[in-house]
C-alpha cells in the first residue's frame, strides 16, 4: 500500500480515536451506515439499504422497522410516485447519527484553537479537497 495512503488513514483514526463523542446508545456499526446512507443519499428506500448492506431485501426491512421503531427513521411517500416508500432520519436519528460518526466539537474546537490562523486554514482547505473528492467516488 501506498506510504502516503497508510499515513493518511493513521491520522485519521488517530484524530476520531481522540477527539469522537462519549456513544450514549448501543448501535451496531450496519445501523450506523444505514443512517449515514439515508442522511447522505437522496430518496433513500430499502431496496437501496439492501444493495448498500448487502443483504436481502428481507433483512433491510426488518433493520429498517426497528430503526423506525427507535425513532430513528420515518417513512414517507414520494410524492410523484405513491406506491414508493422513502426514508428520512428523525431530528433524533440526526443526533444519533452525528453522535456516532463526528468530532465531539467542543475538542475539536480546544485542538483548533492551539493553532495559528494559517494552520486552521490549510487544515479546513485540506479536509474541503478530501471531501470534494470523496463525493466523487461514489
Amino acid at each position: 500500500m501506498n506510504r502516503k495512503v497508510s499515513l493518511l488513514n493513521q491520522y485519521w483514526t488517530d484524530i476520531y480515536f481522540h477527539l469522537h463523542y462519549l456513544h450514549k446508545e448501543k448501535i451496531s456499526h450496519q445501523v450506523v451506515r444505514i443512517l449515514q446512507l439515508v442522511d447522505k443519499q437522496d430518496e433513500i428506500g430499502v431496496n437501496e439499504i439492501a444493495s448498500y448492506i448487502q443483504v436481502s431485501h428481507n433483512t433491510a426491512s426488518e433493520h429498517v422497522k426497528r430503526l423506525i421503531e427507535k425513532n430513528y427513521l420515518i417513512k414517507r411517500r414520494d410524492p410523484l410516485d405513491e406506491r414508493k416508500v422513502i426514508l428520512c432520519l428523525t431530528g433524533f436519528g440526526k443526533e444519533v447519527l452525528h453522535r456516532n460518526t463526528s468530532l465531539d466539537e467542543e475538542k475539536l474546537e480546544q485542538v483548533l484553537n492551539q493553532l495559528d490562523d494559517n494552520e486552521k486554514n490549510l487544515v479546513e482547505q485540506a479536509l474541503k479537497i478530501l471531501s470534494d473528492r470523496a463525493k466523487q467516488c461514489m
